[in-house]
């Protein structure tokens, strides 16, 4: 936990009741430790989505569906969202939990190794949510750049892992060690990206947000 226990409690207690049908997945998923976004971080990207108006997203780590059904139920009519998973139980239960919501038009699940869908991808995305494996989120990098359009948002979720980003890597057990790194480097990276303004929030388990600033290496 990187916010005080009482006030992420507080902020929680705050929230509203949402007119959607995904509250069962959302529970089913929380109960069965499936890795979905906690709740402040998933009110963030209700906000993210209506402030951007995405028509097109792309999300990397499906899990069991509900974010990309979370972000679709926002969405302007006709947006559509592709998303990525190489879990097999949960590529199963994605698929279940998007076919009972009537969303298989709207939400196209790839199957498989995000590093290398990403390669095969093409087009280009008015938002991309990184939600998978922390310590690939380097690797992703240069092709989530290549897909995002211009003035496009990326948000990458669970970014201080706990708030052991923080720490030295002495600090660390030996075996997280080199996720440690690569995230440091991913955040290094992001932020000093002469084509991305970013900033990182200690929302959830971190999130950051940046934003596309054209397609030259020059800043505006």
């Amino acid at each position: 936990m990187i916010v005080d226990l009482n006030i992420t409690e507080y902020i929680r207690s705050l929230m509203k009741e949402e007119k959607n049908d995904l509250s069962h997945i959302e529970s089913e998923a929380r109960v069965n430790h499936v890795p979905i976004v906690k709740p402040e971080t998933k009110e963030l990207l209700r906000t993210l989505v209506l402030l951007k108006k995405p028509m097109k997203i792309l999300e990397v780590g499906a899990a069991v569906g509900f974010s990309s059904l979370y972000m679709n139920s926002y969405q302007p009519e006709g947006g559509t969202i592709i998303t990525i998973e190489r879990n097999e139980k949960r590529i199963k239960k994605a698929k279940e939990n998007i076919k009972n919501q009537g969303k298989e038009e709207q939400i196209t699940l790839l199957e498989g190794d995000a590093i290398e869908i990403l390669k095969g991808l093409d087009g280009s995305f008015d938002l991309i949510f990184v939600d998978a494996a922390k310590g690939q989120y380097i690797h992703f990098l240069d092709d989530v750049l290549r897909l995002l359009a211009p003035e496009g948002v990326l948000v990458s979720d669970n970014v201080l892992q706990d708030g052991d980003v923080a720490r030295s890597r002495y600090a660390i057990e030996r075996r997280d060690r080199t996720i440690h790194k690569r995230m440091r480097d991913y955040l290094y990276t992001i932020k000093n990206h002469p084509q991305l303004e970013t900033t990182i929030l200690p929302v959830g388990d971190g999130v950051a947000i940046s934003i596309k600033m054209g397609e030259s290496n020059e800043r505006r």
